[in-house]
């Protein structure tokens, strides 16, 4: 069932009852990501999957990660009536949340980081001024590519064409003035020094061969946060729940199931 959060202005998937877990996508995916692993998830808690700002029928807003942390802050009030939720975020989504947490510290009871981080490298940087500048010359499919490279490594694309299709043609549905403010915003991101205001149980996980937020990025988000735990997806790249939805939600036991 979708729903109409914050003034209607943020689109969300809703579906089963308990405790309210928010499932934040990635900037390279799409919420449907998430469809492997809410039929489980939906067992154990009211779970909604939100289209971020700018994506699918969720409205864009202006000025930078910030403005989007505090426009799903607004949503994630509104769906929980003013309590702590779980909030799961991947890749950008994981930005969104820490930012989120970060600004507003009563938001969640805990946090799921997934191949996410407090900052790029400077080749990380520059990978996102790369991508936004070539989208902004030549179009996205100039970059789809690039980005499913960053999603998925070369051998498990070649295994599964009809799930890479699917991405393929989900990343191209995606704003380019949204992607845009995304990769510009991720390219000059440092959280770093305001990790200690999170003082929630935070859960960073990544997968083994993520190149879009490599492991030492999860290793120094980790070791940032008051109440971390670090754990590896072995054989997974940017989007585990994708492509081992069962290592993914095993992943989660101990934390969350």
């Amino acid at each position: 069932m979708d729903r109409l959060l914050a003034d209607g202005t943020v689109n969300a998937a809703q579906s089963g009852e308990g405790p309210l877990l928010f499932l934040f996508h990635s900037l390279l995916s799409d919420r449907a990501s998430f469809d492997a692993v809410v039929p489980e998830l939906r067992t154990r808690f009211r779970t909604i999957v939100p289209e971020l700002p700018g994506f699918g029928r969720s409205h864009a807003v202006e000025g930078g990660l910030a403005a989007v942390a505090d426009r799903m802050a607004e949503a994630v009030r509104d769906a929980a009536a003013g309590a702590p939720a779980i909030v799961l975020g991947n890749g950008y989504g994981g930005f969104v949340a820490l930012q989120m947490a970060i600004r507003h510290p009563e938001i969640a009871s805990r946090l799921i980081l997934a191949d996410s981080g407090a900052a790029f490298s400077e080749p990380g940087r520059e990978a996102f001024r790369n991508m936004a500048k070539a989208s902004r010359e030549k179009g996205l499919e100039a970059i789809t590519d690039i980005a499913m490279r960053r999603l998925f490594a070369p051998g498990f694309q070649a295994q599964h064409p009809d799930l890479m299709q699917d991405r393929h043609a989900a990343f191209l549905r995606t704003d380019p003035e949204v992607f845009r403010a995304a990769c510009e915003a991720l390219a000059s991101l440092d959280l770093r020094s305001q990790l200690g205001a999170v003082r929630v149980p935070v859960l960073v996980m990544v997968g083994e061969h993520d190149e879009a937020t490599p492991p030492p990025m999860s290793h120094e988000l980790a070791a940032g946060l008051p109440r971390a735990e670090l754990k590896i997806i072995a054989g997974c790249a940017h989007v585990p729940q994708l492509q081992s939805p069962r290592q993914f939600l095993d992943a989660l036991k101990g934390f969350l199931l």
